[in-house]
């Protein structure tokens, strides 16, 4: 983790290679939330280009011709590179690497480029050899295909997205959403990424280790969702919140409210109601001047070294250092 507010004056230069068959969401999601990505004076953070093998034109998914304005000669100066998605009938990997694309891919990641996936795009970083030995992600429904064709990734389909070093993988369409905006919490901190979340509308955070929603039903009935117990406890992160508290707000049993609170998270509610008490942690870190033992009772976690343990057990580092890491000394 480091402070990135020097890349402010030069944006962080984002590569998008678009493959035969490309997903049309895939392939406009980076363009979407890192270009909503900016400083408060409304100065951007990224450029975001798009490439193909050859700088030919390629097939989508959405009916259309994606046109490109470079070739791979783009993946040798990008500082990211992100590889959408592509249609099923294009996963095997004669198809989905065309000529020189691999060769492109390794030589970024060993330049030192971050490299990432959008759900199939996993299969593309497969291929090349980018996922080996690594923990990876794509979408459910190719999981058992993926192991298949490549047994020696960790894949873990049951989450939104993974962070392997500077290789980063993530599931099906709105994951991608998720793997953008934790790239650029990432870099430039929780304020702008929720700024960047606004800006396009969507949740601003949902963790990566969260289960992907894989045949799960949605409750038939608007009362009976659990999101006003959800935001009622937002409201009240510094004080003691238990199972019975929730499920009182919602008007259910507490075996009734806990099954459909993780239907409709993915998470259980303790686990949910970690995750925002450290968010706003996080949050606290960056945007103010609080004492770490301050943010702590402020964030539900009534001691500084309760902070300390999950923070560093969530993001690998202490309140200090990831205050400085956004804010400088």
């Amino acid at each position: 983790m480091r402070n990135n507010r020097a890349m402010v004056a030069t944006p962080h230069r984002i590569a998008v290679l678009a493959l035969d068959d490309v997903v049309g969401l895939d392939l406009g999601t980076p363009a979407q939330v890192f270009g909503a990505a900016r400083t408060p004076a409304g100065a951007r953070l990224y450029t975001v280009e798009v490439c193909t093998p050859g700088g030919r034109p390629v097939p989508s998914t959405a009916g259309y011709q994606v046109l490109p304005d470079h070739g791979l000669e783009l993946l040798e100066t990008a500082d990211t590179v992100i590889v959408p998605g592509v249609h099923g009938a294009a996963l095997t990997p004669d198809r989905i690497l065309a000529a020189g694309v691999a060769d492109a891919l390794r030589a970024a990641y060993d330049r030192g480029a971050r490299i990432m996936s959008i759900c199939t795009g996993a299969f593309a970083l497969a291929a090349a050899g980018l996922l080996d030995g690594r923990r990876a992600t794509t979408h459910w429904a190719y999981a058992d295909r993926f192991r298949a064709l490549y047994p020696g990734v960790d894949l873990d389909p049951e989450v939104l997205f993974v962070a392997d070093d500077r290789v980063l993988t993530s599931a099906g369409v709105a994951a991608g959403i998720d793997l953008c905006l934790h790239v650029v919490r990432t870099d430039h901190g929780s304020e702008v990424a929720n700024r960047a979340a606004r800006r396009c509308v969507v949740p601003p955070w949902r963790d990566g280790g969260q289960a992907q929603f894989i045949e799960r039903p949605v409750p038939k009935v608007a009362d009976a969702s659990t999101a006003g117990a959800r935001e009622w406890a937002r409201q009240r992160l510094h004080e003691p919140v238990n199972l019975r508290d929730l499920a009182d707000q919602a008007r259910m049993s507490v075996r009734t409210f806990t099954r459909r609170f993780r239907s409709e998270t993915g998470l259980s509610p303790a686990q949910w109601l970690l995750q925002q008490r450290t968010d706003h942690a996080r949050l606290l870190l960056e945007t103010t001047d609080l004492s770490v033992d301050q943010v702590a009772r402020r964030s539900g976690f009534t001691t500084a070294a309760s902070l300390r343990q999950h923070l560093n057990h969530r993001v690998g580092v202490s309140p200090s250092t990831y205050r400085r890491a956004f804010r400088g000394t």
